[in-house]
């Protein structure tokens, strides 16, 4: 008969491969076809013992749809409520749209490898986002503010398409008031309202000071985004491997059985989705 203590780890450490309902507790519009969700698992275990790193990411599953892997947006220095937020760009993600308050989801993970913190302590960090790229990187940026005696000098720099399409707005705007932190926005497009930059997220080098000897620079976007900002990196004189992305993949079962998400001989729900440019620049198609 299985004893006590057993059952409880049993219980404690959840099967990777079954979903967990988890509660939405709140909603909030982004911008347009982005919404950030608040969830909580309804099991108390779960709940209290659910933790993750920075730039991991889980599978949400919908009832008669399937699932889809999405970035944790928050940080896990407060992981009992963890966010999604989550773009409508297709038949799950629009069915999870229709979600408010109180509903359920079912999550399973987290899966993958995450931000290499024990690299990043002590550094300078460049974050450089683009759309919903921002996501993943809002979780490490988080993270680093609550624990901000361990790190240098924070540069975020963001591009969107349009000021409807700028997310995390009150996010932005907190961390301009932080303390040696610099957000820099720029705009595919000039709107009226908008006196800033305009142009591809690489116009805002211009107007960025890092020292690439002790800055580590994380970066997540459109893959073409990723590519010309790794390009321009490099020629600034970062290190390969002081460049960090995450590389997009159709990621399926989140344990590197089913090799939707193989590259070569990685997998990237399991080695990635973060990939330093030393190892990025092994693997084919990927930039």
């Amino acid at each position: 008969m299985e004893d006590k203590a057993h059952a409880l780890m049993r219980k404690m450490v959840p099967n990777i491969y079954l979903p967990y309902p988890a509660s939405i507790d709140n909603v909030k519009e982004e911008t347009p076809d982005i919404r950030t969700f608040s969830l909580s698992f309804t099991d108390r275990e779960m709940r209290d013992h659910f933790t993750f790193r920075p730039g991991q990411f889980i599978l949400v599953s919908v009832f008669n749809c399937g699932e889809a892997p999405i970035s944790i947006s928050s940080s896990p220095t407060s992981s009992a409520i963890f966010e999604l937020s989550i773009k409508k760009v297709g038949s799950l993600t629009g069915e999870i749209h229709r979600y408010n308050t109180g509903d359920e989801m079912g999550v399973r993970g987290p899966y993958g490898n995450g931000f290499p913190l024990e690299r990043l302590y002590g550094s300078d960090l460049l974050f450089v986002g683009g759309g919903i790229g921002l996501a993943p990187l809002r979780s490490m940026i988080q993270y680093v503010f609550a624990r901000r005696s361990e790190f240098g000098r924070i540069t975020i720099l963001y591009g969107a398409r349009s000021p409807e399409d700028i997310v995390f707005k009150e996010d932005l705007a907190g961390w301009e008031e932080e303390k040696d932190a610099r957000v820099l926005i720029t705009l595919d497009k000039r709107d009226r309202p908008w006196k800033g930059a305009t142009g591809p997220v690489t116009r805002l080098w211009q107007e960025t000071d890092v020292d690439p000897s002790s800055t580590k620079a994380i970066v997540c976007g459109p893959p073409v985004m990723i590519s010309y900002v790794v390009f321009d990196l490099l020629k600034m004189g970062f290190a390969e491997d002081d460049i960090i992305s995450t590389v997009e993949r159709n990621m399926k079962c989140g344990v590197g059985k089913c090799g939707h998400c193989s590259i070569g001989s990685k997998f990237t729900c399991i080695h990635g989705p973060v990939f330093t440019y030393r190892e990025m620049k092994e693997m084919p198609s990927v930039l």
